[in-house]
């Protein structure tokens, strides 16, 4: 985008496709422009050369995968706990996706054939504000992301397109010149952490079901938490599991909708090996994003951490120990630019007294927290114990469509009028080459 003022044709139909159109034209469209496939009856090699992405297209997808779209308007009621504002969320902005109780502990990388790239938007405060009939000005927005994008590092992200790192039904497309593909990454350590403090507040504990004994030292918090009906630890762990895969999904499946508006191919998938592609395979000819990791007897396989400086669990080493971690978490929700800090804006008439209304973590419900997070880490030797602290799946890939493949193995209908029309509208510059 060397103007934000000047957008292509296609970026203004963009903003008039409807949701029942991207729902109802929502298919996985892989073949793209550069790509072969060698056998079988889908034989074929395109007669293109790969076309990346343009800037504008990319920034355009990723703030439809995570941009932030104003303020959270939290969860205005526990009936455990009111009069006070329910104080689960994570982060005072609202995303184009949903998470559990608003803890928001994703980000999106990408790559291409320039490089690597992450997208960081988990904490922005509001990029812009709505109007009075509760809109939001899209070209404002994408200025607004572009700055968010850093660049970590050269060429594209260096995964074998072959077993085992890649699915067989993906090595002949997944993460090919000209692709663009997206990797939301999840926090999970920071995701189950949260999760205790949601049980906490609810007056519930958990007990060590893996090695069948409670938690030593929740005695002291009955006057907190049900210490006589535990839940069992696994179940807080697959829940926050399952939470997380729902908030790297529907990141995922809003692009999904968005490839259809803008007449790009691609689709959603999980068919890569995770550890290589977070760079934990322990084949150093396979950095994928290069996350650190660990390994251990007590674990069938290695434990990604994170990337330092740029996305790092909660969780040691990154933090001396897991009441470090509590601490960290309790910063980032009451903390300034925090959700729950009285200081920061909102969309409320008196947002002040809104975000103050909310109970802060003292120092008795932080030490519960952390004695249980602490716990875990000790007898598994990582946080959480029975899942990784890192967690990716799934991925988007985007590319501009070979609609010649289309036409010569599929009836018409096979891709949208703005599939059709995609090359004239957004690269018109390039039509006569």
């Amino acid at each position: 985008m060397t103007d934000s003022k000047i957008f292509p044709p296609g970026f203004e139909d963009v903003t008039r496709f409807t949701l029942l159109e991207a729902l109802l034209g929502r298919r996985a469209r892989r073949f793209f422009m550069g790509a072969s496939i060698p056998d079988g009856y889908f034989t074929y090699t395109s007669k293109h050369d790969p076309k990346p992405l343009s800037e504008l297209e990319q920034i355009t997808l990723l703030t439809a995968m995570a941009g932030n779209t104003a303020w959270h308007y939290m969860i205005m009621r526990g009936e455990v706990y009111v009069p006070n504002l329910s104080n689960y969320a994570g982060a005072a902005g609202g995303r184009t996706f949903p998470s559990a109780a608003g803890f928001h502990t994703s980000e999106l990388f990408f790559t291409d054939d320039d490089g690597v790239y992450f997208f960081e938007t988990r904490d922005a405060p509001a990029l812009d504000e709505r109007a009075v009939d509760g809109t939001l000005e899209f070209d404002i927005l994408l200025e607004a992301h572009r700055s968010r994008v850093r660049k970590i590092n050269d060429g594209r992200l260096k995964i074998p397109t072959q077993i085992p790192y890649v699915e067989a039904h993906n090595t002949w497309v997944v993460n090919h010149p000209g692709t663009t593909l997206v990797i939301p990454v999840g926090d999970l350590a920071q995701h189950v952490l949260a999760g205790l403090c949601y049980y906490t507040q609810n007056k519930v504990c958990f007990y060590d079901d893996i090695n069948r004994r409670d938690i030593k030292g929740m005695e002291r918090f009955r006057n907190l938490v049900d210490v006589e009906k535990p839940l069992p630890l696994s179940f807080l762990e697959l829940w926050s599991f399952a939470e997380l895969t729902a908030e790297l999904s529907t990141s995922c499946y809003a692009g999904m909708l968005m490839l259809q508006a803008m007449g790009l191919g691609g689709w959603m998938f999980n068919g890569m090996d995770s550890f290589s592609v977070l760079g934990t395979s322990g084949n150093p000819d396979v950095p994928g994003l290069g996350f650190r990791y660990d390994n251990d007897e007590r674990w069938a396989l290695p434990n990604p951490t994170g990337l330092e400086g740029i996305f790092e669990a909660y969780c040691p080493p990154h933090y001396k120990d897991m009441h470090a971690a509590v601490d960290a978490l309790v910063e980032r929700k009451f903390g300034p630019g925090g959700p729950f800090h009285p200081d920061t804006p909102g969309p409320w008439k008196e947002s002040g007294k809104v975000r103050s209304s909310a109970k802060v973590h003292d120092e008795l419900f932080r030490e519960c927290v952390a004695t249980q997070a602490q716990y875990i880490f000790d007898t598994f030797g990582k946080f959480p114990g029975t899942v990784p602290s890192i967690y990716v799946m799934p991925y988007l890939q985007a590319h501009h469509l070979d609609l010649e493949f289309y036409d010569q193995f599929f009836k018409p209908g096979a891709y949208l009028k703005t599939h059709a029309q995609h090359m004239e509208k957004w690269h018109f510059e390039t039509m006569s080459c």
